[in-house]
């Protein structure tokens, strides 16, 4: 009796394990899935606007900052000097407009009360050399306005909360504007891209539910939704090859690839406890067919 019951919790146990398991590849087989996945993220290229010597730096690489820290700082000395010969250039300005604008006053006046006292060709010359003091003062401005902002770029500060990475320099380097000095890995902008076969696609659909499961944490599925579908991939074929002629890949007959186009997903917030996403971590993607 003990042995038919040993042998019939077997076959219960063995049944429920074939089941599970037809179940498990029945939703694999009826949802499209890849596991050609890698998790992304916007990375800004911190790029100086002003060129000069960093005097300090105040991160570490793979450092967390937020918003509005100051990440490294340039030698200000050139800019302040800038800013003081802007400051003086607009007070030379503004002392000339001001005798214009006397002369002029004094030549209309006189003009009013005797036309003939005055000639118009020098009332006329008088308001031109007024007015042009006005663009003058209004050219100095400007000047100190952008002598003032670059002062201000010798402070560089993070853009958006996020991970600095790939800080190759050093106090006393160059740093050259308009030339990226490191990356910000923004903290809010993380996505899935799963690059599904073209035979798939069609019954991917946005909204779609998404199950996400990232190799680095096999027991915690997250959740996430189709967010948008590529249009497009670049042609391996038709290119300019050698004396611009198209170069074309040979073909096999007998094989025939599937290209893979990515899909956006969108994680639903917040994660998993413990879970933490890194650009470029592999996953695999299964989106629930017909779920939007």
């Amino acid at each position: 009796m003990k042995k038919i019951i040993a042998t019939l919790l077997t076959l219960l146990v063995l049944t429920s394990a074939l089941w599970l398991g037809y179940k498990k590849y029945e939703h694999y087989i009826d949802n499209p899935w890849t596991r050609d996945s890698q998790v992304r993220s916007q990375v800004i290229q911190i790029t100086p606007r002003v060129t000069g010597m960093v005097t300090a730096i105040h991160i570490k690489d793979n450092q967390f900052v937020h918003r509005g820290d100051l990440l490294f700082e340039i030698d200000p000395s050139t800019y302040n000097f800038k800013v003081k010969q802007a400051e003086a250039r607009l007070k030379r300005a503004i002392e000339a407009s001001r005798g214009y604008k006397t002369e002029y006053e004094r030549l209309k006046s006189i003009y009013a009360k005797d036309k003939g006292a005055v000639s118009q060709k020098d009332l006329i010359r008088s308001e031109v050399n007024y007015f042009k003091s006005l663009a003058d003062i209004d050219s100095a401005k400007e000047a100190l306005h952008t002598a003032q902002l670059n002062l201000r770029f010798t402070k560089v500060k993070a853009p958006v909360d996020g991970w600095v990475s790939n800080i190759n320099f050093q106090t006393g380097s160059q740093a050259t504007a308009n030339k990226p000095i490191l990356a910000l890995v923004d903290k809010k902008s993380f996505w899935i891209f799963g690059f599904f076969r073209e035979d798939m696609i069609k019954d991917v659909h946005k909204e779609d539910k998404a199950i996400v499961t990232l190799m680095a944490y096999l027991d915690t599925p997250l959740q996430g939704k189709v967010e948008s579908i590529a249009w497009g991939i670049a042609p391996r074929d038709g290119n300019p090859g050698q004396n611009l002629l198209p170069s074309v890949q040979p073909v096999f007959q007998w094989i025939r690839l599937a290209q893979r186009i990515p899909v956006r997903i969108k994680l639903d917030e917040p994660l998993p406890k413990g879970v933490v996403l890194r650009v470029g971590m592999s996953a695999t993607v299964l989106v629930k067919k017909n779920s939007h």
